[in-house]
């Protein structure tokens, strides 16, 4: 199961997820969908505007974790 790590790295930058979802184009209930762990997919365009944004690796948001 993949596992997204947003909010940790939103409070490492100090930045709200409304002021995230501005900086990366994406709609508030769509970045809603990626914290929650309730997205199916993620698209590479966004998963890089996010970690340019946060000034970090696909790494530091994405998880696995054995089920």
């Amino acid at each position: 199961m993949i596992i997204v790590n947003l909010d940790v790295m939103l409070a490492k930058r100090k930045m709200s997820s409304q002021e995230l979802a501005e900086k990366v184009g994406i709609t508030q209930a769509n970045l809603s969908i990626l914290k929650t762990n309730k997205a199916r997919a993620i698209r590479f365009s966004t998963l890089d505007k996010i970690c340019e944004v946060l000034d970090c690796k696909p790494g530091d948001i994405l998880d696995y974790i054995k089920s």
